[in-house]
């Protein structure tokens, strides 16, 4: 088996086959998968899975979301997205309030119980991701970031860009 660093070492040649990505295929699904696993076990604990979660997480993080940013964001059908949304309303996890100038618009906001189980999912997700980006030194980060805002699709990633540094951060 290829230890981290030769895995992780600069290809001597830029190599064009169809087979030059398939280790990174690989170790993204590996990766997601550890990433996802903590927050699976806990969500499993209340019945939830992982559409809960990114439903919490996103309506958590942007107070007052309406449901057709939501739906933007997920990229995910309105159908898809009531069921799992009616539990997490009728869990206590979310509330939804009526839009004060459209009254059309619902607006999410999480409970504290919701705030409360979206911050022990995040948290061996945080973890997970100190760690790696520790091992990677000073310029990992922006890296890291660089390289994942090219993954999103490009018509998205302004708008995906924008989100994650709406606080100012990064």
């Amino acid at each position: 088996m290829t230890d981290i660093k030769s895995a992780l070492a600069p290809r001597p040649e830029p190599v064009d086959d169809e087979d030059s990505f398939v280790d990174l295929i690989e170790l993204l699904f590996f990766a997601y998968r550890d990433f996802i696993s903590d927050p699976d076990a806990i969500l499993a604990k209340s019945g939830f899975g992982r559409a809960h979660h990114r439903v919490l997480h996103f309506v958590d993080r942007n107070p007052g979301l309406t449901v057709a940013d939501l739906l933007d964001i997920l990229k995910i059908t309105k159908q898809s997205l009531a069921r799992v949304l009616k539990e997490l309303i009728d869990s206590g996890l979310i509330e939804q309030h009526t839009g004060r100038e459209d009254r059309r618009q619902r607006l999410l906001y999480a409970t504290p119980a919701g705030q409360t189980l979206s911050a022990s999912l995040s948290a061996p997700q945080e973890a997970r991701i100190r760690e790696a980006l520790a091992a990677l030194g000073p310029a990992g980060r922006d890296t890291v970031t660089a390289f994942l805002h090219r993954m999103i699709n490009q018509d998205d990633r302004d708008k995906a860009l924008n989100m994650v540094r709406r606080d100012g951060a990064s």
